[in-house]
């Protein structure tokens, strides 16, 4: 049965339990082992009849599909809305689909050097989460791109006899994206005096960045950041966005109030390009051209939830940035959960910059976001921010 004393106290304990593992072996005993994916095909990578759970998934991919265009999809029991639903590179923390090495305790990314910091397909993804099911799970990969797509994988599972406990909660994840976010002044670089203005209450509670909106009981696990900073190449930066995280409903403040979105990623002044166990970077902006990846996890000091529970964080302090963010949010609860979808391919796809370094915003990519409605703080210190460049420059 499933052991809660970690991954070295269940070593120390002999388990009934059958080791079993479904992967793209060449069953005609060649050397093909890729299973190639047509534009459009589902396949489906596991059908496993439960009790049991998921205790490692290991893949690697092959043509030229973007890692944002496969989707992953895994389903728990007989619900017909998946549980995970994210970008293949997105839900092993590898942001905007741009490979680089890196090691936490959930998952690891192992890139060949000539690969490294590069949109592409060819690394090895490894996912150590642990998944339990009850009656059944399915794996599946959503070719959305125009070509074919090729995919090696290992799912490692066990099988159990007795039925799991109630309390056992099922492994979620989620994809969200702002391209742009709907910020208020993002002309404005980052630490300047007029970025800081109030931003409490129903005004944060509405426009913050959502990292997760999830209902029923749980416990929210961390996430990975992605961020294009389209204030780089300027000396700026994406952050001083306070965490925000509200937990059973609306409240001022909220149960979980952050200082700053490095603090919130367990790091200060800045990232630093340093990838630990619990928290760090995938992809640091500085040695990739404007494209961030953070993630956090909270593994020790899970977030719970007993009917639902909203993660946000400010874009840019006040959120005065317009950046381009995205998120995968990983929290465990019992089912069923609210379903929730992801944008199309199109809205997912990164944004690319010119060999001089500009941005190449393509308006049918972005994502359908509000106008943010602009106060009189954020008129006047917009004013105020223009009028000091107007006077730098004289």
């Amino acid at each position: 049965m499933l052991d809660d004393k970690g991954i070295l106290g269940q070593l120390t304990r002999v388990q009934r339990a059958r080791t079993l593992r479904s992967s793209s072996w060449d069953q005609s005993g060649r050397n093909g082992d890729a299973w190639r994916i047509e534009p459009g095909q589902t396949a489906v990578l596991a059908d496993l009849k439960g009790p049991g759970c998921i205790t490692h998934i290991w893949m690697t991919q092959g043509g030229g599909t973007p890692l944002r265009d496969a989707v992953l999809k895994i389903y728990w029991d007989d619900e017909t809305e998946p549980s995970v639903l994210a970008p293949l590179g997105d839900f092993f923390c590898l942001g905007h689909g741009i490979l680089h090495s890196f090691q936490s305790l959930p998952f690891t990314v192992s890139v060949n050097e000539a690969h490294e910091k590069k949109f592409g397909t060819s690394c090895a993804l490894n996912c150590y989460l642990q998944m339990p099911f009850r009656k059944a799970a399915r794996i599946e990969i959503e070719n959305q791109a125009k070509d074919p797509h090729w995919q090696y994988f290992y799912v490692d599972y066990e099988l159990y006899e007795d039925a799991l406990p109630d309390d056992v909660a099922c492994l979620h994840a989620q994809f969200h994206r702002e391209n742009p976010c709907d910020g208020w002044g993002h002309e404005i670089m980052a630490n300047s005096p007029e970025c800081d203005i109030v931003n409490k209450e129903k005004l944060a509670w509405d426009n913050n960045y959502v990292i997760l909106e999830a209902k029923g009981r749980g416990h929210y696990i961390g996430c990975n950041m992605a961020v294009t900073n389209l204030q780089a190449p300027r000396r700026s930066w994406w952050g001083e966005g306070d965490d925000m995280i509200w937990i059973d409903g609306y409240k001022w403040p909220p149960d979980l109030h952050g200082t700053g979105s490095e603090d919130y990623f367990n790091q200060a002044y800045g990232m630093q390009p340093n990838a630990y166990l619990m928290n760090g970077s995938s992809l640091w902006e500085h040695q990739a051209e404007g494209y961030q990846t953070s993630y956090v996890f909270h593994l020790t000091n899970p977030m719970r939830f007993e009917k639902e529970i909203k993660v946000t964080i400010e874009h840019g302090h006040g959120n005065h940035l317009g950046n381009d963010v995205s998120s995968v949010a990983y929290w465990y609860q019992i089912e069923p959960h609210k379903p929730f979808g992801i944008v199309p391919v199109e809205q997912r796809r990164a944004i690319k910059r010119e060999m001089w370094g500009k941005w190449i915003e393509d308006p049918t990519a972005q994502t359908p976001h509000k106008k943010i409605k602009l106060n009189d703080e954020m008129k006047e210190m917009k004013k105020k921010y223009a009028q000091r460049m107007q006077d730098r420059k004289r």
